[in-house]
């Protein structure tokens, strides 16, 4: 059975590397072939920045975490999301960085960087309202798929050019791309539908419904591909995708509104949920399946986007000025 630290009163993250500016998104890479450590990306309203982690629980001879900045582009547009492609390599003899972010100008940018003198940033156009969330096809990293304000999916290459267009009911707010079968693609809509897409076909093979709004976040649990979560309005819901298209779970967590929720890479037990800045603070929940409360409880005066770390329980969050890194006792 797992104890609960304090009964989870509500604690500062472990670990923080300051920023220039407000973090408004954040990611780890969640592919391998990054050498020692973890890349991360995170970004607000001028730069992105793209750095190196690596944490004491990975290495004994670390004290606490060691961050190194590898390069900061300034763009001078707000990043809203960032999607790291697998083409990425960062080892001895390789410094490839591809990544892509989705900006308040309602355009997609697509980094290709050796973290020394080349670097390019490919426009993608095409959305004609704002970008919620992008992914990059998980294995050979050639297509990007994005979801938006403007009730479309649409899947580019990687030179810009539409390959392909679905319409949605309503806003499109979350992306998962199935980490082995490329031609299945979770989209998750405003309206609390959470449909499956067959790529070849575009046609939706499966949907869940969370019976409420708005669903602003969802993700696919890559590490066991039956489980789907999602919040929405105040709660997080999770349905087992073979069982029924309701959900199988579902439990109030933020009462001024749940904004993000996530799945760790470590755990397929473990997930994240993140709250509205409210009155006070906002709130990032850990909750691990069959718990009734959650198992952690962090909070940090402003919070935006939400990450886990590949391969150990440790979430990224987005703060004033500065990343935020909270560890989760198992």
């Amino acid at each position: 059975m797992l104890l609960m630290k304090k009964d989870a009163a509500a604690r500062s993250a472990t670990h923080s590397v300051p920023s220039e500016e407000t973090v408004i998104a954040v990611e780890f890479s969640p592919f391998e072939n990054c050498g020692a450590g973890s890349l991360i990306a995170y970004g607000g309203d001028n730069y992105v920045v793209v750095g190196n982690c690596r944490f004491q629980e990975e290495d004994a001879d670390i004290k606490g975490m060691e961050y190194k900045t590898l390069q900061t582009f300034h763009r001078g547009v707000r990043v809203c999301a960032i999607a790291w492609s697998p083409e990425t390599t960062v080892d001895t003899v390789t410094h490839l960085v591809k990544l892509c972010t989705a900006d308040a100008d309602r355009k997609l940018r697509l980094l290709t960087s050796d973290l020394k003198d080349n670097t390019t940033w490919q426009v993608i156009e095409g959305h004609t309202d704002y970008i919620n969330d992008l992914v990059f096809e998980p294995i050979n990293g050639k297509q990007i798929a994005s979801v938006s304000d403007d009730h479309t999916c649409r899947i580019w290459d990687l030179d810009g050019n539409q390959k392909t267009s679905f319409l949605l009911h309503s806003p499109g707010m979350s992306l998962c791309w199935h980490p082995e079968d490329v031609f299945k693609l979770m989209v998750a809509e405003k309206n609390g539908i959470i449909r499956f897409y067959d790529l070849v076909t575009l046609q939706a093979i499966l949907s869940v419904d969370c019976g409420q709004m708005p669903l602003l976040s969802a993700d696919w649990c890559l590490g066991n591909t039956i489980k789907v979560g999602a919040v929405a309005g105040n709660d997080w819901l999770i349905w087992d995708i073979t069982r029924s298209s309701y959900p199988q779970e579902k439990r109030p967590s933020h009462l001024d509104g749940a904004q993000r929720f996530r799945w760790s890479k470590a755990n397929e037990n473990l997930f994240a949920t993140t709250g509205y800045p409210g009155k006070m603070n906002s709130q990032l929940l850990v909750h691990h399946l069959g718990h009734p409360q959650a198992i952690m409880v962090g909070s940090a005066p402003v919070a935006s986007g939400l990450s886990w770390h590949r391969t150990l329980p440790l979430c990224a969050v987005g703060g004033d000025r500065k990343v935020l890194f909270w560890m989760t006792e198992m």
